[in-house]
């Protein structure tokens, strides 16, 4: 009989600078420890962290400090227009006190 053995965490934090027109890169990925230390670094930074295992499944392939395949630029950026929305809503919500 088969014993389920549970998956390891994983995480993979990405870096985009809208101003140059370039690539999201990967700065980040790690697994268990590494992984629980990425989203902790996440949280406290107040960054957003979105949960899709299959996406990150494929970006932990990606080499620290390369950009991100083509193939995936279109889901990515989905989540970053998602992320952006979000922080538009949250500011606004905030109004001139959150803009400090």
């Amino acid at each position: 009989m088969a014993q389920d053995t549970p998956k390891a965490k994983k995480a993979v934090a990405l870096l985009y600078d809208r101003t140059t027109g370039a690539a999201p890169k990967v700065v980040a990925s790690g697994t268990n420890l590494t992984a629980e230390r990425i989203l902790a670094a996440a949280r406290e930074a107040g960054v957003h962290i979105s949960e899709d295992p299959d996406l990150v499944e494929l970006l932990a392939r990606v080499p620290v400090g390369a950009p991100i395949p083509a193939e995936l630029y279109q889901t990515v950026a989905q989540l970053l227009a998602f992320v952006y929305a979000v922080n538009a809503r949250f500011k606004e919500k905030l109004g001139p006190m959150g803009n400090r």
